[in-house]
């Protein structure tokens, strides 16, 4: 049975598709068959798996407007390992489409349901607004990983979040819960940051994993190649940051 993990912060430019394309990519490397999905319009976790937007036949749009199943949507990234359900503009209008339709906020979860024994783990990258396309995520998914940097205005924006995933949770999808805080970009030597990290593990404790994901300018320098940190530079310490965490993933999924 998949795993399935939304990579979602309200907040924009927290590193949530670098997180989903190189964690993807980081659990390939340790023998896991994983599908990463792509909800946002702009498509970068598309391009950033070596998967041309532009040219993608079917995409996350067909799926949820149900014209194609996750099968035939699904492309293999030969370079990274994984399967990519992309996205492309014609997600845009999927949200004003969905909103007229049966079980709108469901679609993505019956999609997925199709393909369950094909994968150990589905990562789907949301938009950065709660919209109709980040409900669908919500909903399909078993839990929330959160990219944080550690910076004051994360906190609020965190606050957000967590009220968010208590209303899904009450309201469609009961077996939402936040698996863990990934704390990303960070740099030790600044003293807020280090601060910011040690109140993230006094108030959520053991939901904060362990790794930390260093800012790294060859992680910030992978999408411009169209790959993950992970593929495009292995020795990296942010690519070797990414695979440390996809094991502590697998870990953690075997306690749950």
């Amino acid at each position: 049975m998949a795993k399935i993990f939304c990579v979602a912060n309200q907040k924009g430019g927290v590193g949530k598709t670098t997180t989903t394309v190189n964690l993807a990519a980081g659990l390939a490397k340790v023998g896991q068959r994983v599908l990463m999905v792509d909800l946002d319009p702009q498509g970068n976790a598309t391009m950033g798996s070596g998967i041309d937007k532009r040219t993608m036949a079917l995409s996350v749009y067909d799926v949820l407007l149900e014209s194609a199943s996750v099968a035939e949507a699904a492309v293999l990234s030969e370079k990274c390992g994984y399967h990519v359900l992309g996205a492309n503009r014609d997600l845009a209008g999927a949200e004003v489409e969905l909103v007229e339709l049966d079980r709108r906020e469901k679609r993505l979860k019956t999609a997925l349901a199709a393909v369950d024994a094909d994968y150990d783990f589905v990562l789907i990258d949301c938009p950065p607004s709660l919209s109709m396309l980040t409900l669908n995520g919500l909903c399909s998914a078993h839990g929330v990983i959160v990219p944080m940097q550690c910076e004051y205005f994360a906190l609020e924006g965190l606050t957000d979040l967590v009220n968010t995933i208590k209303q899904v949770h009450a309201n469609l999808n009961r077996d939402l819960q936040i698996i863990g805080l990934l704390r990303v970009m960070f740099d030790p030597r600044i003293t807020l940051q280090q601060q910011v990290s040690d109140q993230l593990k006094a108030h959520f404790g053991d939901k904060v994993f362990d790794t930390v994901i260093p800012r790294n300018v060859r992680l910030a320098e992978a999408p411009s190649y169209g790959l993950p940190g992970v593929v495009f530079d292995p020795s990296a310490r942010g690519s070797q940051a990414f695979v440390t965490f996809a094991q502590e993933m697998v870990d953690r999924i075997r306690t749950m």
